[in-house]
Formats: structure tokens, C-alpha cells, sequence
């Protein structure tokens, strides 16, 4: 193991994590690997960089002042592969993406269509499917990254990328809509629409944290069936204001009187390692408005 950039990496890691196993399980090398790699630096560079012991790593006085030189190493070492990579003309790639419902149908296409125009070498895979689906897609490693609420599983490496402000959803004519805001307190006994799958959401936890028993009527993940169900005056229901954007059907939408927002973000296992071509597209998310 003569490549020094892995050996750094491995250094920072286990700093990061605090354990040669966690940094070992981050990098997909053996426990024993990383101890030596990290071992192979201290004797190259003739000190000392972590104490060990049964409570488990810690930096020393050397390993503490020489950390951030190696951190900007690394740094300085993709800055590098980004420059070679733009002067070369790389422009093809893959990203495959995991992601639910209203990313894909309100947020992704811009960014696509804005992405495509100047990297339009490179495709895309997207699987859709919930919160937890997507985290099993990262862990695995079928998709590079994939948008999910915040916080998730803390082995991830994430980006907040939006804070999405939930509201009420009513028929045209509900005697709710008369309201400027809309009280939680005042759907206790509504007809109600839930926007759920599997464990718990955003909803359900709002209602829950808030003693607030509506009539669940019927649940599901689909956003458009609750809309179109609220169209037909069956319930009312609370969506992000995302899927609201460029509502097709005949609605009343309403503010919280206490504002609640899901935290949108997008994860990913490792994000050093990510493709060349998931980075540039993570640059458009950051940067470009949906």
C-alpha cells in the first residue's frame, strides 16, 4: 500500500470516526489494513499521530498539528482531479440517483434540464421510492446518492438542500377555508387524507407531537391521490408545499398557524469517493434554483 493519498485518507477517517473499524467499514479495507497505513505514516514521517487504547483512538499533540495540513492535502488533491478533468474535456458519466415522489416530479427535471445543457454526455439512472428505500438504495450502493428527509442514517454523509414548509389541503367550500391559517387543532375529528408509507412521516410525527386525532380515512404515498381525493371533498390532508406548486385540481391550500417543515437533503456513503460525474451534478443542486 504505497499510495500516500490513502494512507491520508485513512488517517483523517479514523480521526473522523474515532475507530479503526468505522474508518476500516467507511473505506472497504480490513481493520488491520488501515491500522498498518496509518502506522506506515508515523514511521515515515518519525512521529507520533494517535494514542490507542481500550476506549479506543485519540490524536496527539503532533497529530493534532499536523491533521489539518493532510486534510488540506486531500482537498487540494481533488481540486487537482476536478482541474484535470475540465481541461481534458471529460464530459460523459453516469449518476444514479435515489429519490421519492415530489423530488422527482418538481424539483429533478430543472435541474436535469439545466444540467443536461452543459454535461449532456452524461445520463442518468433514478429509482423512485420512499425514505426508506432510498436509504437501503445508498447503503447498498445501487445509487450513488439519493435525496432523502433530514436526518437519516449517521453513517451517510448528507447536504441540506431545502427546508419544505407542510399545508393544509381542503375541498373548495370547506367551512376551514374561511381561515387564514389553519390550527391543527381544528382538524380533531376531520375526515383525514394521510400521507404516509411504511414507518412513520412528517405527518403523522406533527400530529402526534401535537395530540392532534383527525379521522384517517385513507392512507397513502401517492400525493396525488390525496389531492385528487381532497378535490372530491373526502378529507383534507397536509402536503409539502412542493408537491403544491402547480396543483392540477380544484383545492383550497392554507398555511399552518405553527409553521413545520421537512428537511430535505441528499445522501450519500462516502462522498470523497463519489464518480466525477455525481459531483458535477451535485453542484448544480447547490447552486442552481429548482
Amino acid at each position: 500500500m504505497d499510495n500516500p493519498q490513502l494512507k491520508y485518507l485513512a488517517f483523517v477517517r479514523t480521526v473522523e470516526r474515532g475507530s479503526f473499524t468505522k474508518a476500516a467499514q467507511e473505506l472497504n479495507y480490513a481493520q488491520s489494513s488501515v491500522s498498518k497505513m496509518i502506522a506506515d505514516l508515523e514511521r515515515e514521517w518519525g512521529v507520533s499521530l494517535l494514542e490507542r487504547s481500550r476506549a479506543g483512538i485519540c490524536l496527539t499533540s503532533e497529530g493534532k498539528e499536523i491533521l489539518p495540513y493532510v486534510r488540506a492535502l486531500l482537498n487540494d488533491q481533488q481540486q487537482l482531479e476536478d482541474a484535470l478533468h475540465r481541461m481534458k474535456g471529460v464530459q460523459t458519466g453516469m449518476v444514479r440517483i435515489g429519490t421519492f415522489a415530489s423530488v422527482a416530479i418538481h424539483w429533478l427535471p430543472n435541474i436535469f434540464a439545466e444540467f443536461q445543457k452543459d454535461y449532456p454526455g452524461i445520463d442518468y439512472e433514478m429509482l423512485l421510492g420512499d425514505y426508506d428505500e432510498v436509504e437501503s438504495w445508498i447503503a447498498e450502493g445501487r445509487v450513488d446518492c439519493g435525496f432523502l428527509r433530514l436526518p437519516c442514517r449517521g453513517d451517510f454523509d448528507t447536504l441540506l438542500l431545502k427546508e419544505d414548509e407542510y399545508k393544509a389541503v381542503l375541498p373548495v367550500g370547506h367551512p376551514l377555508a374561511q381561515k387564514e391559517k389553519i390550527a391543527l387543532e381544528d382538524l380533531n375529528g376531520q375526515p383525514f387524507l394521510l400521507l404516509e408509507h411504511g414507518g412513520k412521516t412528517e405527518v403523522s410525527d406533527l400530529l402526534e407531537q401535537r395530540g392532534v386525532r383527525p379521522h384517517v380515512r385513507f392512507t397513502t404515498w401517492e400525493d396525488f391521490s390525496i389531492l385528487s381525493m381532497v378535490e372530491k371533498g373526502l378529507g383534507v390532508g397536509i402536503l409539502p408545499e412542493m408537491i403544491l406548486r402547480r396543483v392540477p385540481y380544484r383545492v383550497e391550500i392554507r398555511s399552518l398557524d405553527m409553521p413545520y417543515y421537512r428537511k430535505i437533503g441528499l445522501a450519500m456513503k462516502r462522498r470523497e469517493r463519489l464518480p466525477v460525474a455525481v459531483e458535477k451534478f451535485i453542484r448544480y443542486l447547490k447552486f442552481r434554483e429548482n
